[in-house]
């Protein structure tokens, strides 16, 4: 069972997991208070542009002095550097999921930094390539890390026609309902909601202008009774 959790007041006791999820640093990640866990996940937006590898090397620096025991990182739409398999290299203190998956902590977790706007840097091009790749998500993943989020869930940015989500990262989650699906991408609409079976947490810590102005969040995984988050 995934829960949300107060990360500032919260003991752990039994073997519950800590999943802290965060993205959308926009090279300010040096700026943030990061709350002890097992695993943490960057949900993508690294950078500002991918002007330079030297944000790339900076942020794999910073990751490097954490303590977590397991460090997740996807590409977001502003890196598309990454989608060059040298800066790639580049990311040595995590492992960096495009499209591809990892079990960790006896958690299967799936990768994805696909959204609409990123021009098809990382196979996603057209909605029927997008389709073709949320195909190959395995049905039993626990935890989908995508960049952006699925159609009308925590999708809306204030002031936005209409909601930015993707329709095909919809029906891809709505085949797998993973016990979680966290993301960032739409800066306004972070947040968190529970559907069905699915916990949905938008863990983008940027306001409108880049600049972090929202803490990384807590999930705690609690898979027994005998396990608590409190």
């Amino acid at each position: 069972m995934f829960t949300l959790i107060d990360s500032d007041s919260i003991s752990f006791n039994g073997e519950a997991i800590r999943v802290v999820v965060f993205g959308d640093t926009h090279e300010h990640h040096r700026d943030l208070s990061i709350p002890e866990g097992d695993l943490l996940i960057h949900v993508g937006d690294i950078t500002r542009n991918s002007f330079s590898p030297m944000a790339v090397q900076d942020f794999d620096a910073w990751l490097r002095q954490l303590p977590h025991r397991h460090k997740i990182v996807i590409p977001g739409n502003h890196d598309y550097g990454l989608a060059d398999p040298a800066w790639q290299k580049l990311i040595t203190s995590a492992i960096l999921l495009i499209n591809d998956g990892v079990e960790l902590l006896g958690l299967k977790v799936w990768g994805t930094p696909i959204t609409p706007v990123d021009h098809g840097h990382f196979g996603g091009a057209t909605a029927v390539d997008r389709e073709a790749q949320f195909r190959k998500i395995p049905d039993e993943t626990n935890i989908l890390i995508s960049h952006g989020p699925p159609y009308g869930i925590l999708d809306y940015e204030p002031g936005a026609a209409m909601p930015q989500g993707c329709r095909a990262l919809l029906r891809a989650v709505n085949r797998i309902q993973p016990s979680l699906n966290v993301f960032g991408h739409i800066h306004g609409a972070s947040g968190i909601m529970r559907s069905g079976k699915t916990l949905f947490v938008n863990a983008a810590v940027a306001g409108r202008n880049g600049y972090p102005v929202r803490k990384p969040r807590l999930i705690c995984v609690s898979r027994s009774a005998r396990e608590s988050c409190t």
